[in-house]
């Protein structure tokens, strides 16, 4: 009889709190119990359309036979028009775009493409949980430094300084932020570019919500702020452009000719390795970005309202804070009694059916503990699943 398969050790310390906590909700569901989904920052899941010029433009790119291959860093009307936008937003010295299978594949080939076993890159926490797992499978350590709660969740640049050593290779920064929807402000960036600078470090920029920014306030790429580092900007369509399924990303490699070459050598080679990525999708990114832009303010406002129900019922709650998001289409509150917060999910899943996910899942300080909601549901929809929650406390 053959032996039991034993899988590899990368996949020990992998989880996805995200998709983890549905297998609850699913055995919650089974009992007839009404759920309210709070979880998933999938807008397609809610009462946001997909603007109809790029499915058009997807649909006519397959009748007209883009079917095969594509080359491996993306068409080239696609890459004109994301260094088209990058510069508008006024990033310098671009070295190369390469187009990806999703966000999610630019930050895996970008991190791939830097560190080496022992190695360290310095990510936030609370942050997005793709970092923790390809870093560990990279064989590379999590260097997690703090975002301030209590100064809007920007990062703590003297938590940042003082983990540097010389195995940190680069600083994550996802601005706007998930989960938290915090959004950097300039003074924060330049001050990251200064330890980038002093330390030799690549910036590495999670932009996928750079377009979903609330109160009118203008958004600042972190790429724009210096020429003289070496800046990979992670960006696509799913969130602004309401295309999740599509899988459409892109990295933008910035920096000096003498310190970037190298590296986007490096990425390349993963690019060409694993082929190319969406062929007929990639002909919405220039429709997308170069043409109406309509169902961003729309989407905006419809955020904005949301995100002020949830502050107003979830601040009103004894034992519950919550910083107001200022972009994204997450809110990170704090329990502030001694609670586990994993527990204190499940409890509320099974008692009340809204379901969240514990802020341990994403990261956060020692000693306290957090939920993440998505403001994607409609109005109604989230004044119930707040109110659900108020009562949940209340019993607590």
């Amino acid at each position: 009889m053959s032996s039991k398969i034993t899988p590899s050790r990368r996949t020990e310390n992998v989880t996805y709190a995200v998709r983890d906590i549905v297998v609850l909700a699913q055995k919650t569901k089974e009992t007839g119990k009404e759920l309210l989904w709070l979880n998933i920052g999938d807008p397609l899941k809610y009462d946001f359309e997909t603007p109809a010029h790029m499915v058009e433009a997807v649909s006519k790119a397959m009748q007209d036979g883009h079917n095969g291959y594509s080359p491996s860093s993306g068409i080239d009307e696609a890459i004109t028009a994301i260094r088209n936008e990058a510069e508008k937003q006024g990033i310098k010295n671009i070295r190369d775009v390469l187009i990806t299978n999703g966000g999610s594949e630019a930050i895996e080939i970008a991190l791939t493409s830097l560190l080496n076993p022992g190695d360290n890159i310095l990510t936030p926490n609370p942050g997005y949980p793709l970092y923790e797992a390809i870093v560990n499978k990279l064989e590379a350590k999590e260097n997690q430094y703090e975002l301030d709660e209590e100064n809007d969740w920007q990062p703590n640049i003297s938590d940042i300084e003082s983990k540097i050593n010389d195995k940190t290779k680069g600083i994550v920064i996802i601005n706007p932020n998930n989960p938290t929807g915090s959004v950097c402000h300039k003074d924060t960036l330049l001050q990251l570019i200064e330890l980038a600078r002093k330390h030799n470090l690549v910036i590495f920029s999670d932009e996928i919500y750079d377009k979903l920014v609330f109160d009118g306030k203008k958004y600042v790429s972190i790429a724009s702020l210096a020429d003289d580092i070496c800046f990979v900007t992670l960006n696509g369509l799913s969130k602004s452009y309401l295309v999740p399924g599509w899988r459409l990303g892109w990295a933008i490699i910035s920096g000096p000719e003498e310190i970037c070459n190298d590296y986007v050598e490096a990425y390349n080679k993963f690019t060409r390795a694993r082929l190319c990525s969406n062929h007929p999708m990639q002909f919405a990114i220039k429709p997308a970005l170069e043409g109406p832009q309509d169902h961003i303010e729309e989407a905006i406002k419809k955020l904005e309202r949301r995100r002020d129900i949830c502050m107003e019922i979830l601040n009103s709650i004894d034992g519950i804070n919550c910083v107001s998001p200022e972009g994204a289409f997450y809110a990170f509150p704090r329990l502030e009694r001694d609670l586990d917060d994993k527990k204190w999910v499940e409890g509320l899943i099974s008692e009340t059916g809204v379901v969240t996910v514990h802020g341990s899942g994403f990261g956060q300080k020692p000693g306290t503990h957090h939920f993440r909601i998505v403001l994607l549901p409609d109005e109604q929809t989230l004044e119930r699943a707040c109110l659900n929650i108020k009562e949940y406390m209340k019993k607590l």
